[in-house]
């Protein structure tokens, strides 16, 4: 099968490489930066953004949430099954 991704540098608009389960942590940053989130089932997210800051909104289910994410915190977080969009 033919990899039409081998050669080619992935744009941050999309589409990821990868998706990874995410543990929220109030003290430890994700392994790889999140293009965005996705949520299995609704609920607050609290994440730390590129830019720094801490954020809190509330998702649906089977949500996407297109924000660069450094952390998803531990703390507030009642969304579950969520997923981190990475390079």
């Amino acid at each position: 099968m033919s990899n039409p991704f081998k050669n080619r540098t992935l744009p941050l608009n999309g589409p990821a490489a990868d998706i990874a389960p995410v543990t929220p942590n109030d003290t430890q940053d994700l392994p790889d930066v999140a293009l965005a989130l996705y949520a299995e089932t609704g609920g607050i997210i609290r994440f730390v953004s590129i830019k720094g800051a801490e954020r809190t909104v509330e998702v649906a289910d089977r949500a996407i949430l297109p924000v660069g994410v450094t952390r998803v915190l531990q703390t507030g977080t009642t969304a579950t099954g969520l997923h981190a969009f990475v390079l």
